[in-house]
């Protein structure tokens, strides 16, 4: 599976994003898609996930309440909604699939997309 992921940029404090995902066949149902983020000196971090069969998505607690996780099975594409920007959820944005478990392990994630910047401006 190919991922490209899309809608990165720059954004004032308090401002939105929304992040795409799409893949390039269809993702099995038994599949989580998970969302990164790595901020400069810092390690990649688990920001949330959404398991591809239900929709049901769960997210770190240092987002929780601000993004949202959708996907559209039909166009093999996620979503991550991002509003109330933080200065410190600047960072490359990662869509991740692969696991068939809940998991914020990198390791756990077989593909990976390229990522997309995201840059919140205070």
């Amino acid at each position: 599976v190919q991922l490209q992921a899309s809608g990165g940029g720059l954004v004032p404090v308090g401002g939105s994003l929304r992040l795409s995902c799409t893949a390039s066949r269809r993702i099995p149902s038994n599949y989580v898609m998970g969302w990164f983020r790595q901020a400069p000196n810092k390690e990649r971090e688990f920001v949330g996930g959404v398991y591809w069969n239900t929709g049901l998505a769960g997210y770190e607690s240092a987002v929780k309440g601000r993004f949202t996780i959708s996907r559209d099975n039909a166009m093999n594409t996620a979503f991550l909604q991002m509003n109330s920007l933080k200065p410190e959820d600047t960072a490359v944005y990662y869509c991740a699939t692969g696991s068939t478990i809940w998991s914020a392990r990198s390791a756990d994630y077989d593909y990976w997309g390229q990522g997309t910047q995201v840059t919140v401006s205070s």
